[in-house]
């Protein structure tokens, strides 16, 4: 499936965070750093850029919860490479301070990813201007479509598409809840809408579609597509980032450095924290739920593989 177009972005450390509130050891992030530089992945989130409080801090919630220029440069430093990958941080709307974030060309950073839900994409796009004039590349990514009412998810469509600072508009499976028809249903409405932006795709794996639904979204021509070391991420996890190079074909990418970094840091760090897909999971996704309740569920070792109970109170829940 070669698209020289394709640009592959690693959000490993930033969606994967999501599980062990970014407690990561610098000798982890600096080794899917150094893979990410060798494979030749074209863009690599390190973290998110939130702000720091007494209701938030920083010992609780992780360095790559806030990522500082400090934080950021003890990564990249400990790696020379030719095949760098431009970085990028998330911003969630309502948990960050522009005023803190420097220009582009004064820091190490590339490009700033907004989320927000579809309520608050004039919010969002407000991010997305004020870090635009700050030089940076810039996605909106508009979190849980499978949820929105439509006709106000087509509101908040045509106002992205009337915004010159947004570089790529992001479908992003939330919940895991979509299949290939529900992908190429939301991409044509995307197009539809917002005709003049260039699309990303982010996928998570509750009913173990997020590779296919990857492949659904390269199909329709989306051309920035994420994916993640081993899967990693929250809850059920994303589209293995090992399995999308392989795909892809394109030979400036190599997998050999994900495949080392899988087998050296992230085959321990199953025995520390879960990802991927289990009937918890699936039942979330199947049911268009936000994986919350699913992830307190594996966290209570006394209930943890009682799938019948869990859909069940998720019905009633409905």
């Amino acid at each position: 499936m070669f698209r020289e177009e394709i640009k592959v972005l690693d959000c490993t450390i930033r969606d994967g965070g999501l599980i062990n509130n970014y407690q990561f050891k610098d000798d982890l992030v600096k080794a899917t750093y150094r893979a990410a530089c060798d494979a030749a992945v074209d863009y690599f989130e390190i973290g998110k850029r939130l702000c720091e409080s007494s209701d938030f801090p920083r010992d609780k919630f992780g360095a790559w919860n806030f990522c500082d220029d400090d934080d950021i440069k003890r990564v990249i430093n400990s790696y020379e490479s030719e095949t760098r990958p431009k970085l990028a941080v998330m911003f969630d709307v309502g948990r960050v301070d522009v005023s803190t974030l420097e220009p582009a060309d004064q820091t190490d950073l590339d490009m700033i990813r907004t989320a927000c839900y579809v309520a608050d994409v004039d919010k969002g796009l407000d991010l997305v201007k004020r870090t635009k004039d700050l030089g940076y590349l810039t996605t909106l990514n508009i979190m849980a479509p499978s949820v929105a009412i439509e006709t106000e998810l087509i509101e908040g469509l045509e106002a992205v598409n009337e915004s010159d600072e947004t570089d790529y508009l992001y479908l992003v499976d939330s919940y895991g809840a979509f299949y290939s028809e529900q992908i190429a249903h939301y991409i044509d409405l995307y197009r539809k809408h917002a005709p003049g932006k260039e699309l990303g795709f982010h996928a998570h794996n509750n009913q173990q579609l997020a590779f296919a639904n990857t492949q659904e979204a390269i199909i329709r021509g989306v051309n920035l597509l994420d994916a993640t070391v081993n899967g990693i991420g929250r809850g059920a996890g994303n589209c293995n980032i090992e399995l999308l190079l392989n795909f892809l074909k394109n030979p400036k990418f190599n997998v050999e450095p994900i495949y080392e970094v899988i087998q050296e840091y992230y085959v321990p760090l199953r025995d520390e924290i879960e990802w991927g897909y289990n009937d918890i999971y699936g039942i979330s996704g199947s049911l268009n739920q936000h994986p919350r309740a699913a992830m307190r569920q594996r966290a209570d070792a006394t209930s943890r593989n009682n799938c019948l109970d869990f859909y069940n109170d998720c019905r009633d829940i409905d």
